[in-house]
């Protein structure tokens, strides 16, 4: 791999991107939002990817402090990369680019390739207003499979995984059952998740006092 540069700028958004402008370090950083992941899975969950830029990106982002590397507890033999704190503290900037680029998501193209947990960055603010400041974890459920979300009911702190892959592991307290055309709605800013219930798009179950708010709202 050829050697890293830097802008060379006394500017916080020029170091940001010494630290995360390569191709393929943010979208790293949203997959092991979800919680720590094996190199197989990272590799997996980022088609297009080549095993070097894979591997040399990761030792990069434990050189600067945004991920670690862990050996599992026996009787598992198997490493596992995850965020430090300073790693998990993008959150809101993926949050942000995630917002930025949603009118861009149109017509699916044939080539494009999809994981349901990708949809969990736009849809963390638009599920945090519908529970109107309730506390739980939310399962989303889309064809392509399904993901989990966290909701302080209050300001997201980034000390603690805040959304994840597949079903939640402790249970859910509430479940929402759409397309993903519907996810897109409502990362725009099109739809919310109580227009979507009236409107039969989204199905919540659940009697927690989150699910409760997530159908009335």
């Amino acid at each position: 791999m050829p050697p890293r540069r830097s802008y060379d700028q006394y500017c916080a958004a020029a170091r940001a991107l010494d630290a995360v402008g390569d191709r393929w370090t943010l979208l790293i950083v949203r997959e092991l939002l979800v919680g720590p992941r094996r190199y197989t899975d990272l590799h997996a969950d980022l088609p297009g990817v080549s095993t070097d830029v894979l591997a040399s990106r990761l030792k990069d982002m434990e050189q600067r402090g945004l991920a670690t590397r862990r050996r599992l507890p026996a009787p598992s033999a198997a490493y596992v990369y995850e965020l430090t704190g300073r790693g998990r503290e993008l959150l809101p900037v993926l949050e942000a680019l995630a917002a930025w680029g949603a009118p861009a998501l149109e017509e699916r193209r044939p080539t494009d390739a999809v994981r349901a947990h990708w949809f969990a960055l736009p849809l963390l603010r638009p599920l945090a207003a519908a529970g109107a400041g309730a506390e739980g974890v939310v399962e989303v459920r889309l064809d392509e499979g399904c993901f989990h979300v966290r909701l302080t009911g209050g300001e997201q702190t980034y000390d603690e995984q805040t959304y994840g892959d597949g079903p939640a592991p402790d249970g859910a307290d509430a479940a929402l059952t759409l397309d993903a055309g519907t996810c897109v709605a409502m990362s725009r800013g099109e739809l919310t998740v109580g227009e979507g219930v009236r409107q039969g798009r989204i199905e919540v179950s659940g009697e927690s006092v989150l699910a409760k708010a997530l159908r009335e709202m």
